[in-house]
């Protein structure tokens, strides 16, 4: 059951958070390996990148990618959260006197999170073809694989590169969401405790705000660790291969994140950063809310 809840509490947070995450990605592959002024510069901010998207491809298209978003969320998060719970009621992440041990506890998500991470990396790669798909080439960025549907594309790229072909970007993903995992919910938890220290009469504890408050406290925390590893994911995620299926533009990894750092420099790590920020928000607090909330209607035995 603890997959189960995790899964369904991202798939439902992603229906809000699936149109920051189009930008977010349209963003991260906007100049991809030119310098600053030497290529056109479609999505200025995040609101801008929205209102260009909905003006010239349709309001539609800021949910591009859905399909494969809530299968891509029900399957990672469901292994993630389930993975992560289910450790934490074995008492792994307890201390010899029953404490709550902080290194175990950030050892338990990392590991959660670099499983469920590679698990779901195919629905990850496919996710990121769809949402930076578009339907005109005058905001188009990145390589446009023009995918019919979440089946035709799994289909799609078995033929070209076969099964292992599947898990393309996977080396680049698997960092990216250990970090987060491991800073999303330890982040979050200290967040809470100083939302709740503060004793704001406008956040009171358990309040719809005040876990909203601490959710953009720690999103600020996860966004900053993991746009960088973000972007490298993306770009890995969404290149193109040629007959041998090979990345045309990166050959791994190391070699994104030099090129990267030669044509774009530091600050091509955190493009997207602002529709980074407002995705992670809204879309922990949304996860966790959801999370615990399910997990209060059907109270689990914890074992001691």
């Amino acid at each position: 059951m603890e997959f189960l809840f995790g899964g369904l509490a991202a798939s439902g947070a992603v229906l809000f958070s699936n149109p920051a995450e189009v930008i977010k990605t349209r963003m991260q592959l906007q100049g991809e390996l030119q310098k600053k002024g030497l290529y056109t510069k479609h999505y200025k901010n995040v609101f801008h990148a929205g209102y260009v998207i909905a003006r010239t491809d349709g309001l539609a298209a800021l949910q591009n990618g859905l399909s494969a978003a809530l299968v891509y969320q029900m399957v990672m998060n469901g292994t993630r959260l389930g993975v992560y719970q289910t450790i934490v009621n074995l008492g792994y992440t307890n201390k010899t006197d029953g404490d709550v041990s902080g290194f175990k506890t950030i050892a338990a998500s990392a590991l959660a999170g670099c499983l469920s991470g590679f698990i779901s990396s195919p629905l990850y790669l496919i996710k990121t073809h769809f949402q930076c798909q578009s339907k005109s080439q005058k905001i188009a960025v990145g390589y446009q694989h023009h995918h019919k549907s979440l089946i035709s594309a799994l289909q799609t790229i078995y033929k070209d590169s076969g099964f292992t072909g599947l898990w393309r970007g996977s080396t680049a993903a698997l960092p990216r969401i250990t970090l987060g995992s491991a800073a999303q919910l330890t982040s979050y938890s200290k967040a809470k405790e100083y939302i709740t220290g503060l004793n704001l009469d406008c956040c009171p504890q358990g309040s719809i705000l005040s876990e909203f408050a601490s959710s953009m406290l720690s999103g600020l925390v996860i966004t900053l660790l993991m746009t960088p590893l973000d972007v490298i994911s993306t770009r890995i995620y969404n290149q193109g291969v040629d007959a041998k299926g090979n990345g045309l533009l990166y050959d791994g990894f190391f070699d994104c994140i030099f090129k990267i750092a030669k044509n774009e420099g530091f600050w091509g790590f955190y493009k997207g950063f602002g529709a980074s920020y407002v995705r992670v928000g809204p879309h922990t607090v949304l996860t966790l809310m959801i999370w615990t909330h399910l997990r209060s209607l059907m109270p689990i035995e914890e074992e001691s």
